[in-house]
């Protein structure tokens, strides 16, 4: 049930706000920090994410994993197949993100791997071997300085939205 013209107002950001600073925050929580009761709340959560402006989900932390290797792998496309080997990207388990770029790739696969073995088999043996890719290049993380996992955010693309704030903030 997708209302494509649902407008984000003040009450939705702020929402979306301080559960991108804690997801786990209770309806009571913010309804008694924004001034709104519970009700409006969980209301409004739960439109903000039947209309996919917001999703719920865990996020591993890399800290806890034995050896883990978070790994890039640029691929250079035929031009005419870029969407499509993307796609055919995104079907492999190994990978956590495709993403098609205007730059040195045509599009940037990232994964999570266990070994360097496996960031090699999916490189290798998976992503060079769909019709249309021209190279393959990993790299591999080595020391992560920062990385704030909200930037794991789900985003419909603009397009499918009218992002326009409207007038009104109190409860529907």
């Amino acid at each position: 049930m997708s209302d494509r013209n649902y407008k984000i107002d003040e009450l939705d950001q702020k929402i979306i706000g301080l559960l991108s600073q804690d997801a786990r925050l209770s309806n009571r929580k913010i309804a008694a920090e924004l001034g709104f009761t519970e009700g409006t709340i969980r209301s409004r959560v739960k439109r903000l994410e039947d209309e996919n402006f917001i999703r719920f989900t865990a996020v591993t932390n890399m800290e806890h994993m034995d050896t883990p290797h978070l790994a890039m792998i640029g691929v250079h496309a035929e031009q005419s197949m870029i969407k499509r080997v993307a796609e055919k990207i995104a079907e492999i388990s190994e990978i956590n993100a495709v993403i098609i770029l205007l730059g040195r790739f045509d599009i940037l696969a990232i994964g999570l791997f266990e070994g360097l073995s496996e960031v090699h088999q999916v490189a290798s043996n998976k992503i060079l071997d769909i019709e249309g890719v021209r190279l393959a290049e990993t790299s591999v993380v080595v020391d992560v300085i920062k990385y704030d996992n909200r930037i794991a955010k789900i985003v419909t693309p603009l397009s499918d939205y009218n992002l326009e704030f409207s007038d009104k903030s109190a409860a529907e």
